[in-house]
């Protein structure tokens, strides 16, 4: 199944709730054939998704982050680290979380303002030859930025915002991508949330149209919006020819289940059209 899972929002605390025990989540992501699982050092709860994975380790690709670190006096509440000694700290550190012994994937979470992406990517080779690691990402990067890292490792995944109300990724990163074959892996599919419901307020002047289409196509189908919506990124690999894995997060076995049903939804060349015009 191209799509993975989303593990930014699981917390050991909903564990008492059957539907939101976030191991029984995970373990139902793998039964219904979902491979990748993608979590960061900065989302805090690595070992949580070690647990999750243990004894189920060859059916997972695991993916973490590393380079936010969190700072309340930063500017956004972070800083990046990514020089070459972090680099190498923080991959070691999310191994005994994660309880593995080699991280599937891994990426550089934010591009740096001070540290050239070469070292970073350098020392991210470094980990592939170490067996630490076995490729390499980047998330929240420049065209400029994947190019320059990929002259010096092949980067096998970029992770970027991606979804019918956040096309950014469309302008530069997607075509660059796309010529240096590398994936696509689309986080927020549904907007933050923004597409599973009618929006309110400020959303609602933006989004009116598209909501209106998004019901429109959904009745078809007996489907949802949110489906609908996650289905359309789904579209986008034969769009633009390339691998696009969406990972929707959520926390929830019912959730899940409505986001896996999602990814068979087939939408038509005019229903597409009608939806990518809705955002222009």
């Amino acid at each position: 199944m191209n799509q993975g899972f989303g593990a930014m929002r699981l917390r050991d605390d909903s564990a008492d709730d059957p539907d939101r025990d976030p191991v029984a989540v995970v373990q139902a992501a793998l039964d219904a054939g979902v491979m990748m699982v993608d979590t960061a050092d900065a989302y805090q709860n690595e070992a949580l998704v070690g647990r999750a994975i243990k004894g189920r380790r060859e059916e997972v690709t695991l993916a973490s982050k590393f380079g936010l670190v969190w700072q309340a006096e930063a500017a956004g509440g972070f800083d990046v680290r990514a020089d070459a000694n972090y680099v190498q700290h923080a991959c070691e550190a999310s191994l005994r979380r994660l309880d593995v012994e080699a991280i599937d994937l891994y990426y550089l979470h934010h591009r740096s303002e001070r540290v050239p992406i070469e070292e970073t990517v350098g020392a991210m080779a470094g980990l592939v030859r170490q067996g630490k690691v076995r490729s390499i990402g980047l998330s929240n990067v420049t065209a400029a930025d994947l190019r320059r890292a990929h002259a010096v490792h092949p980067i096998a995944a970029l992770q970027e915002q991606w979804s019918l109300v956040e096309r950014g990724v469309e302008q530069d990163l997607l075509p660059t991508a796309v010529e240096l074959g590398t994936t696509v892996v689309a986080h927020s599919p549904n907007g933050h949330g923004l597409l599973h419901a009618q929006p309110s307020g400020a959303a609602a002047g933006r989004s009116q149209g598209l909501s209106g289409v998004l019901a429109q196509v959904a009745d078809t189908h007996e489907a949802t919006p949110g489906q609908v919506a996650l289905a359309w990124v789904h579209h986008r690999q034969e769009a633009h020819g390339v691998t696009v894995v969406p990972i929707p997060g959520t926390t929830s076995i019912r959730h899940l289940r409505v986001n896996l049903a999602a990814a068979e939804l087939s939408l038509s060349s005019d229903e597409l059209h009608r939806l990518d015009a809705a955002t222009g």
